[in-house]
């Protein structure tokens, strides 16, 4: 018995003059394409420094492939030669897988390009942001090309119900059992993209034992690593630092100073009323600005007072050095001018086995003529 001879070859032979019109009008239409991408690219990279998202759409352009193009021209012309069915239908279904695998192409580096549009800069930290990135092209890839498989599957007929809700399900139970890794990782990515604070940065966050102080060495994908400013090296998780308020030192002009002091009870009321002037005799000394000084309280055994200024310095170290400096000078005209620092005080009143009091100072009133002191 014969085998039934295929359709196209009697298609091919009857109508080879049209194949071949349509294949000059799709070599054609490929040209054109492949000149307007060129145009596109050549106007992308002319306009690029003007246009802040002139290198995401250029760099979406040239991941435009030449079998996607050579696809769709192919596509494009199909209907003037009117193909048998078994053709058309293969030409339909290589255009819908070309033009899926395109389209993913196309929104990886869509969303790729603007990610790291928002993240790279000149302050950016190198190392983190690799890590990163190489974490989140894997996301996206995956994610895009999974769309484009279950569009070519459901082209091809396949029922892609179950295998949606199974992917959907897998990724749920997958988040669940690593929430704690996928939590870290997410906030190291949120660091990175909305930059509180930076790799060198001096920040100061709540630890166990109360607040830490220190710079930023390493921002990693769980967990960032900082320096403290007493030497050792504190590893805190990503979640748990950008749970809590974190105090950033970047761009800071100058330091404001509180220096309370007390002096002693029996300082001259006119000495006193001088002591605002004299503290800011030695802050403008050093070049600093003064804010104010003033008689706070009377306490328990000090006239208290309280004493602020700034130093216009960016520097933490270079401040604290400043205000030493007018730390120091107080005392020196404190004791130029005679005035005394009170510190706490107590006064013991003891008695004779008589009962009579004994002074714990020495008792210099002039006596009387039986020889007692002058009552």
């Amino acid at each position: 018995m014969d085998k039934p001879r295929s359709s196209v070859f009697p298609w091919v032979a009857a109508n080879l003059g049209e194949i071949l019109v349509a294949l000059a009008v799709a070599a054609g239409i490929f040209m054109l394409l492949l000149a307007l991408r060129a145009l596109l690219l050549q106007t992308g990279k002319r306009i690029g420094p003007h246009q802040p998202l002139a290198g995401v759409f250029t760099s979406v352009v040239r991941k435009t492939r030449m079998w996607f193009m050579a696809a769709l021209a192919i596509q494009t012309v199909q209907g003037y030669v009117h193909p048998p069915q078994d053709v058309s239908k293969t030409i339909v279904f290589l255009f819908t897988v070309a033009a899926a695998l395109q389209a993913a192409i196309w929104a990886r580096a869509l969303v790729l390009g603007l990610i790291e549009r928002r993240t790279i800069g000149p302050d950016s930290d190198t190392a983190s942001l690799n890590s990163a990135m190489g974490i989140i092209r894997l996301l996206v890839s995956v994610a895009v090309f999974a769309i484009a498989a279950v569009v070519v599957l459901d082209n091809l007929g396949v029922n892609v119900t179950g295998l949606v809700a199974g992917l959907g399900i897998g990724g749920i139970a997958i988040g669940l059992a690593a929430q704690g890794i996928f939590s870290d990782l997410f906030a190291a990515l949120s660091i990175i993209f909305d930059k509180p604070f930076r790799v060198g940065d001096t920040i100061t966050y709540q630890g166990k034992e109360g607040p830490v102080t220190g710079k930023v060495k390493q921002i990693g994908l769980k967990s960032t690593r900082i320096r403290a400013l007493t030497g050792e090296l504190r590893i805190i998780g990503n979640t748990q630092l950008l749970a809590q308020e974190v105090t950033s030192y970047v761009g800071r002009a100058s330091y404001r100073f509180q220096l309370p002091f007390g002096v002693i009870y029996q300082t001259d009321p006119d000495m006193l009323a001088r002591i605002p002037a004299l503290a800011r005799a030695e802050v403008e000394r050093g070049g600093h600005r003064f804010i104010d000084a003033w008689l706070k309280a009377f306490g328990p055994s000090s006239i208290d007072f309280d004493f602020l200024f700034e130093v216009e310095d960016s520097d933490g170290s270079r401040a604290n050095k400043a205000l030493e400096a007018v730390a120091l000078g107080i005392l020196r005209t404190f004791k130029a001018n005679g005035i005394e620092f009170a510190y706490p005080t107590q006064t013991s009143f003891t008695a004779a086995p008589d009962g009579t009091m004994i002074m714990p100072y020495p008792d210099d009133r002039p006596a009387t003529r039986e020889g007692k002191p002058a009552g």
